[in-house]
């Protein structure tokens, strides 16, 4: 059986590798953005455990598409 619900990034119980992502996404404040974004290219619905592996193994591309600066990029910048 498969339960679908409906449910917001910081609502989301990330697990594993996720949970890093979805960390700095939000503290980045991109939240919202984040939501748009995966309504807009799943919109009809995604797993948790699809949406836990997007966040987990699809983090560079994420950041990339909210606009939010690679941890590389920031170490650059300070030197």
């Amino acid at each position: 059986m498969k339960v679908f619900n409906e449910t917001t990034l910081t609502r989301f119980d990330a697990w594993s590798g996720a949970e890093e992502t979805k960390e700095r996404i939000i503290s980045e404040n991109k939240a919202e953005d984040f939501d748009t974004l995966i309504e807009e290219l799943y919109p009809n619905g995604l797993s948790e455990i699809q949406l836990n592996d997007l966040l987990w193994f699809e983090a560079d591309w994420i950041y990339e598409r909210l606009g939010i600066a690679d941890d590389d990029e920031e170490e650059g910048e300070e030197e």
